[in-house]
C-alpha cells in the first residue's frame, strides 16, 4: 500500500513571532522554520505503517518555497522513501494547496493520504477536508488511533464528546490529532541517507493546476499587550472593580 503524507514548512514552534513593521505579515528574516507539528505525526503514523509491514511504501509532498525541500529531506530521514514539492512562491491558501495535492494523488494513486489536521501557522484545519472533497475519498478527521485492515482503515476520532470510530473505505484520507503518536528523532546515519533519496521538484503548471489564491492579507497585527494586573485587599473590593471597573458582573 503507497501512502502519501503531506508536510508544510512553518515558523518552529520555540520561535517568538514577529509582525514586520509595515504590518504586510509575518517577519521570517532569520528565522528557525521547521516542519508543521502535526504533519511530523503524520510522517510518524506513515513510518509505522511501514514498520508493521501495511505500507509498501511513503511518499511525501509539500507545496511551497524551494526552500521547503529542507522540510521534505527531514520526512526523508524519518523513514519516508521519497518526496516530492510542488514549488511556488505564491502566498496559498487551504484551497490552493488542496488542489496541488489533489493533482498528486491523481499522479501517484496513494491508497491512504495522511495530512496533520492543521498547521500552526495559519491554523485553519481546512485542508484534508477540502482535499477530501476533491479527490471524493473518504476522511476520517482529527485521528488519534489510525488501524488498516484490508481495504478498509478504522480511525478513531477525538470529538467534544469523547471518541468516536469510524470504518473507511480505501482509499481514504486521515488527518492526525497530537495524540495520536509521539514522532521519533532522525538519526545521523538517516540523516545522511536522506541526501540520496530522491526529491522531485515540479511546477504548478506542470501538474495542470492554478494555486492563485482568493484571498489577500489586508493587515498583520501582534497581538494586544496584556496590561498589568492589580492586588485588592479584600473580597468586596474585588467585587467592587469587577462590576464597576471590568464591567464583567
Amino acid at each position: 500500500m503507497k501512502v502519501l503524507v503531506a508536510v508544510k514548512r512553518v515558523v518552529d514552534y520555540n520561535v517568538k513571532v514577529r509582525v514586520k513593521a509595515d504590518n504586510s505579515g509575518v517577519d521570517l528574516a532569520n528565522v528557525k522554520m521547521s516542519m508543521n507539528p502535526f504533519c511530523e505525526i503524520a510522517v510518524e503514523e506513515a513510518v509505522r505503517l511501514k514498520e508493521k509491514g501495511v505500507a509498501s511504501e511513503i511518499v511525501v509532498v509539500s507545496v511551497g518555497p524551494a526552500t521547503a525541500q529542507e522540510q521534505l529531506r527531514t520526512a526523508l530521514a524519518l523513514g519516508a522513501d521519497r518526496a516530492i514539492l510542488v514549488e511556488t512562491a505564491d502566498e496559498l491558501n487551504s484551497l490552493a494547496v488542496a488542489k496541488a495535492l489533489k493533482a498528486v494523488v491523481d499522479k501517484e494513486q496513494p491508497q491512504l493520504v495522511i495530512l496533520g489536521k492543521q498547521a500552526i501557522d495559519s491554523d485553519n484545519n481546512q485542508t484534508g477536508q477540502m482535499l477530501a472533497a476533491l479527490t471524493g475519498f473518504a476522511q476520517g478527521t482529527f485521528a488519534s488511533k489510525v488501524e488498516v485492515a484490508g481495504d478498509k482503515v478504522n480511525v478513531t476520532r477525538e470529538i467534544d464528546g469523547g471518541l468516536q470510530t469510524v470504518a473507511l473505505n480505501l482509499p481514504a484520507i486521515v488527518t492526525t490529532d497530537l495524540r495520536l503518536n509521539e514522532p521519533r528523532y532522525a538519526s545521523l546515519p538517516n540523516i545522511m541517507k536522506a541526501k540520496k533519496k530522491p526529491l522531485e521538484t515540479v511546477t504548478p503548471d506542470a501538474l495542470g493546476v492554478s494555486l492563485a489564491s482568493t484571498n489577500k492579507t489586508l493587515k498583520v497585527e501582534a497581538p494586544a499587550a496584556r496590561s498589568a494586573g492589580i492586588k485588592v485587599k479584600s473580597v468586596a473590593e474585588l467585587v467592587e472593580k469587577l462590576k464597576n471597573e471590568a464591567k464583567v458582573i
